[in-house]
């Protein structure tokens, strides 16, 4: 859970999360599943952002039924496949999300 106050924190943060939505053409809803994903659990480091950025705009297609391929939230975001790949079961986890069935 984050407070209000963490999306004035992070809103630079958030802008290029809604850049990289754009870029992938996502929906409203997935869109603010990312964006509450990445609040939820942003993290201290600055270098770790963008990759977290990647990770919840990915769990965020998984979940909401709009599938991605890692490398291309990965490019939307700027980062490299390995950063979602090494991300998003623990963000899945983390959050208490299930898994689609695939």
């Amino acid at each position: 859970m984050y407070r209000a106050s963490d999306e004035v924190e992070h809103a630079e943060w958030l802008a290029e999360l809604e850049a990289a939505a754009d870029r992938l053409d996502l929906d409203d809803a997935v869109r603010s599943r990312a964006a509450d994903l990445f609040l939820s659990t942003v993290p201290a480091d600055d270098r770790s952002k963008r990759a977290a950025i990647a990770a919840s705009l990915y769990v965020a297609t998984l979940v909401g039924g709009d599938r991605r391929a890692q490398g291309e939230v990965a490019d939307a975001v700027g980062v490299s496949r390995l950063s979602v790949q090494q991300r998003w079961k623990d963000l899945l986890e983390e959050t208490g999300l299930d898994a689609p069935d695939w």
